[in-house]
């Protein structure tokens, strides 16, 4: 038994009653961020693969890298088959940020689309200039 099954015509109650606004609040934890992502980690390099099916256009996916985070944007937009029965699939604009675990070169980014899934390579951003400063040791004397 789908416990979702019934899930539409509760919503639709609970519009009447509370007003469209009201489900603001609650879209994060009843509707799953997209794209889905997966973040995959080496010592120097992070994969992140995106879920984005049906892309017909490259160009319409934004990336943006900025030191430890990721922004991609663009639309997901599904042909109409008839009338929606089931949705799981979901779509629309997304802009989603994700915070990554390393700072990331933002000059060398690979990003390719095959089979719906976006996979963006990342290099972890390693600066020549060191923050080492000698210090000087003092002797006190003995008294």
């Amino acid at each position: 038994m789908d416990p979702f099954k019934n899930m539409q015509d509760w919503k639709k109650n609970m519009d009447n009653f509370f007003g469209e606004q009201f489900w603001s609040e609650f879209e994060g934890i009843m509707k799953p961020p997209i794209p889905q992502i997966n973040i995959y980690q080496s010592d120097h390099e992070l994969t992140i693969l995106c879920n984005i099916p049906g892309m017909k256009e490259v160009k319409n996916i934004d990336l943006f890298v900025d030191y430890a985070s990721l922004e991609i944007q663009g639309v997901i937009s599904l042909p109409s088959q008839g009338n929606l029965v089931q949705e799981e699939i979901l779509q629309g604009a997304f802009d989603r940020k994700i915070e990554l675990p390393f700072p990331v070169r933002g000059d060398k980014v690979d990003a390719t689309y095959k089979n719906g899934l976006l996979n963006i390579q990342l290099y972890r951003l390693i600066t020549k200039e060191s923050n080492k400063n000698r210090v000087s040791v003092r002797v006190m004397d003995k008294d």
